[in-house]
């Protein structure tokens, strides 16, 4: 019987879904985090009567024919790129991009990840760093004698140093853009990093070539919309329930037709 096999693949995949929702939840208060969902696709179908084949000698053709499905699968997690709230926190080294753009982190092998998460520090060495101690792309280095550091919208990194009354240039922020930012690979850590389906990043200064703008002082939090999730979540348990149920009936059909036979 077809169904107990079709209705497994429906549990199998709602099992799936249930698990992106509760990443998604968990995820809720994490800063720049994008939500995800998950993409279905039907499996291959059976088919009993070819659809369009000839149904006599005299060249009648069958108009819809007969096909039995075999299920669903999973077929992608899509990531949601909607812009999360900018919440102001005041902190100085807290940057939030208002629009497209990741900012670029240097990592220990050498190689570029990306992240929406602007909570920067300074290491021991005056540089501008994630929570991790990677360092931001281009390298900026605060001196010990800034009093005041202030990020401007188009990215600019000036300080106020002690005994002078001009502020000085520390450097300029570069964010990256992709053309398909869904197929950044996420590594944890609020880093993604690039794949051949996300494309080759172009780099800019917040605020031109379609760039987002930056943010001192501010968060972007989470995308992840609570009361969908929880929606969800009840949608997909109750399809879960559906499927266990039809694997439940096809047992009590099967039983059935095993106690004709005796």
């Amino acid at each position: 019987m077809r169904a107990l096999s079709i209705a497994a693949t429906g549990m199998s995949a709602q099992q799936l879904n249930v698990e992106v929702i509760s990443n998604n939840i968990s995820n809720s208060s994490t800063t720049g985090f994008k939500a995800s969902r998950v993409e279905f696709q039907d499996l291959l179908y059976q088919n009993i009567r070819t659809v369009g084949s000839a149904s006599s000698d005299s060249g009648t053709i069958v108009p819809s024919g007969l096909q039995v499905g075999l299920g669903v699968m999973p077929a992608a997690t899509y990531r949601v790129n909607t812009q999360g709230t900018v919440l102001m926190t005041g902190n100085t080294f807290d940057l939030a991009i208002n629009g497209r753009g990741y900012f670029q982190v240097q990592m220990p092998d050498g190689t570029t990840s990306y992240t929406r998460s602007g909570a920067l520090q300074l290491n021991s060495s005056g540089q501008i760093v994630t929570a991790d101690g990677y360092q931001i792309l281009p390298s900026i280095t605060v001196p010990a004698t800034a009093t005041a550091v202030t990020v401007n919208s188009s990215g600019q990194v000036l300080a106020t140093i002690s005994g002078q009354t001009a502020q000085q240039t520390l450097g300029q922020l570069q964010i990256a853009s992709f053309i398909n930012p869904v197929g950044l690979e996420a590594t944890g850590n609020n880093l993604l990093k690039q794949t051949d389906a996300s494309g080759s990043p172009t780099t800019a200064s917040p605020g031109t070539s379609g760039m987002g703008t930056i943010t001192q002082g501010s968060l972007e939090s989470s995308n992840v919309d609570i009361v969908t999730e929880i929606t969800n979540l009840i949608t997909a348990q109750r399809a879960y329930e559906m499927n266990s149920k039809v694997i439940n009936t096809a047992d009590q059909m099967l039983t059935t037709t095993n106690q004709m036979k005796s």
